[in-house]
């Protein structure tokens, strides 16, 4: 891999551009790790890659050694790991709830341990909600692992 540095004191921002023969998954990785910088990340729907706002992720849970972004509308998968999404995120408002979960705290008003289970009750608008993982609800069922 080559890597080259350009300073030119006209430009008004900075601009990466990423020259491959194919975007593998170390290339998808460094994408998302440069989108973090710019508080976005990359998600990954359907082969897609989406360009996600931080603050419109509910929280990011994993399954089987993979990060996944809840969203309102959406499940996108991450190319970071989750320790990664952890350290790059480092904002007060994003908490880590569990060994597999990240909750951003800007979208979710309180959580509540339900007992004799795995997960959480999330407290998220009018109401609280709960389900099991794997489910997902638009409303305020959020699954915690």
């Amino acid at each position: 891999m080559k890597i080259t540095l350009n300073q030119d004191g006209s430009l008004s921002e900075t601009e990466v551009i990423i020259n491959c023969p194919q975007a593998d998954e170390d290339i998808l990785r460094l994408m998302a790790m440069l989108r973090v910088y710019r508080k976005k990340l990359v998600g990954i729907l359907d082969g897609e890659q989406h360009l996600l706002d931080v603050k419109d992720i509910l929280y990011i849970d994993t399954a089987d050694k993979k990060p996944f972004l809840y969203t309102e509308k959406a499940v996108y998968q991450s190319a970071l790991r989750l320790y990664e999404l952890e350290n790059a995120l480092g904002e007060p408002d994003f908490f880590r709830a569990g060994r597999s979960t990240i909750l951003n705290f800007r979208r979710v008003r309180s959580v509540r341990p339900e007992l004799g289970r795995r997960w959480l009750r999330l407290h998220c608008g009018g109401c609280f909600g709960s389900a099991p993982r794997g489910c997902f609800c638009r409303q305020c069922a959020f699954p915690i692992g």
